[in-house]
């Protein structure tokens, strides 16, 4: 029998680690990926091996669901986003879509000279 993949959309957290690639001063980033799986789980499963592999350091993973559960809840999916998850389903893939490095906010100086 075979099992039916889907696209799931996934928003990952990672933090840092040598060699990671992250621009000096970065704490860590998210990640905005599309994950094919049979299920949530194998699709969240594949996105960590995958941004292992990558020498990143996946902390947290959220899941948003598939294309039809996203537009259930309402949301509006532009066309490129579609075609990424595509992409990810014809290919049974991991696409990362979007990295926003993540940096702490400098602490305010005390100006007490």
């Amino acid at each position: 029998m075979t099992r039916t993949h889907s696209v799931y959309t996934l928003v990952v957290q990672v933090g840092r680690k040598a060699g990671d690639g992250l621009p000096d001063g970065a704490t860590g980033a998210g990640l905005v990926c599309y994950a094919s799986g049979v299920d949530e789980a194998e699709a969240v499963r594949e996105t960590v091996a995958i941004l292992k592999q990558a020498d990143l350091a996946p902390l947290d993973v959220t899941g948003h669901g598939t294309l039809d559960d996203r537009l259930a809840a309402g949301e509006e999916i532009p066309d490129e986003e579609r075609a990424l998850m595509t992409r990810a389903l014809d290919e049974n893939a991991v696409i990362v879509a979007q990295m926003e490095p993540f940096f702490t906010p400098l602490e305010a100086e005390d100006d007490d000279d």
